[in-house]
């Protein structure tokens, strides 16, 4: 099949970010009387090959960060939207957490409630369990002394949501070609980006947008740009030679039971529960102690994984940045088969919080699931335009949820005025000191 030789929107990368702003940017050409076939989506695979295909599908705007806090709401408007189309469920999310993440949640309630984002939060360990038991009459988890019960987000099908978004743009004209990989990238004179070298031959540009996903580190080099840099702290103090790519093991795996067991007590879908917890964890199977530091997970039922799917917090990846392969997004691939450390944690975890948990580990479904995660210094994401035509989109494994990021992109490329949501995520924050507060969360993202 050949593909275009020049596109005027050059998107590469067919996950949520790419599919999103493609859409996006569409629909605002079709507006203004322009063609939407100007812009081509290119993936060295297919739509929804990588990340985006695989991904627990989470929608929740439970962040810290105001910055992460206003654009998840931009993004849940997004999701509602289209939601039959995304094969989005608005089931609502849960945080439930110990005192030591008190303050830090209520201080996320207090902004929502700011935003005008639908929550409730209830305080104190007895008012709490009493909450959760109206809910699930075989809630057991111990120390729990905050809920915070958002009552929009939820979780999309992971691929169908991909694939439906994916027609939204093909039917305003946007063209996509599937197996075109990058090899390289190509300056003008003046330093600014005029095509891409792919295995199907040349593609000039106007404007290059990557949606690189795990990829980020090997796009980040074809742009030449700086592999360490300086991050300046809250405290004014300058720490040079930071790393601007490290990798992260993401742990998520599903529970090979019929999902319908995960209901609430009036028989409805349960919100998303995300625990985190720092009471002692002990082993489903033997009783044994798995843990007694702050542990945390999320799950819900899930018919497209067909059981009860969900995560842990992820760990580095102690290998150097260079070394890591991040392109097996395949059945074969050990980086995406999570071991028997994780299955062993995440549903005794599961057995802590619900007594129909109890016992459960041997329907542990063994499959690839998870994988390896780009991520920038502070954990959070870089989407920036550089050598003066590129717009990067480096989500730091925030990505399948903010699929709202693609429309600020698209209403960029077509005023030419930068997106006040997008600008607390510039590039230059870290030099500047800029940096997003840190919780208490036993998650790097959150």
């Amino acid at each position: 099949m050949s593909i275009p030789d020049s596109a005027k929107y050059l998107i590469v990368g067919a996950g949520v970010h790419g599919l999103s702003t493609a859409y996006h940017l569409g629909a605002s050409l079709k507006a203004k009387g322009e063609d939407p076939s100007k812009i081509l989506v290119i993936d060295k695979q297919d739509i929804a090959a990588g990340a985006s295909g695989i991904a627990c599908g989470v929608v929740r705007n439970n962040y810290f960060q105001p910055a992460m806090r206003k654009l998840m709401a931009h993004s849940v408007d997004i999701w509602e939207e289209h939601a039959k189309t995304l094969s989005y469920h608005s089931v609502g999310y849960m945080q439930i957490s110990p005192e030591s993440m008190h303050h830090d949640v209520a201080s996320i309630a207090a902004q929502q409630r700011d935003i005008g984002y639908e929550s409730l939060f209830i305080e104190g360990e007895e008012e709490s369990r009493r909450y959760m038991l109206g809910l699930f009459d075989d809630w057991q988890a111990q120390g729990i002394t905050s809920v915070l019960h958002e009552k929009r987000g939820g979780y999309a099908n992971n691929r169908a949501a991909m694939l439906g978004l994916a027609n939204m743009a093909k039917s305003l004209g946007v063209q996509f070609a599937a197996g075109v990989e990058v090899a390289s990238i190509n300056k003008d004179t003046s330093g600014a980006i005029s095509s891409v070298e792919t295995n199907q031959g040349r593609i000039n540009c106007e404007q290059l947008i990557i949606c690189p996903g795990p990829w980020a580190k090997q796009f980040w080099d074809m742009l030449e740009l700086p592999k360490t840099i300086t991050v300046k702290d809250k405290q004014g103090v300058d720490h040079n030679d930071v790393n601007m790519w490290l990798y992260w093991s993401l742990q998520e795996g599903t529970l090979g039971i019929d999902p319908g067991l995960q209901k609430t007590n009036d028989g409805g879908a349960p919100p998303v529960l995300h625990v985190d917890s720092d009471a002692p964890l002990y082993s489903t199977r033997d009783g044994s102690l798995i843990t007694d530091k702050m542990w945390g997970i999320y799950y819900k039922p899930d018919l497209n994984f067909d059981g009860i799917q969900g995560g842990a917090a992820p760990f580095p990846v102690q290998r150097d940045a260079d070394q890591v392969s991040v392109d097996p997004y395949g059945p074969k691939s050990p980086e995406f088969i999570v071991g028997e450390d994780f299955a062993h944690m995440w549903v005794s975890a599961l057995a802590h919080c619900q007594k129909r948990f109890e016992g459960m580990l041997p329907k542990f479904k063994k499959e690839p699931s998870g994988g390896i995660g780009a991520f920038t210094p502070d954990s959070f994401p870089v989407f920036d335009r550089f050598c003066d035509n590129c717009t990067f989109l480096a989500d730091s494994n925030h990505g399948y949820k903010m699929i709202g990021v693609g429309k600020l992109v698209a209403e960029e490329l077509v005023s030419g005025t930068r997106s006040d949501l997008l600008l607390p995520f510039r590039f230059s924050r870290y030099a500047e000191g800029a940096l997003h507060p840190t919780s208490n969360s036993p998650f790097p993202w959150s």
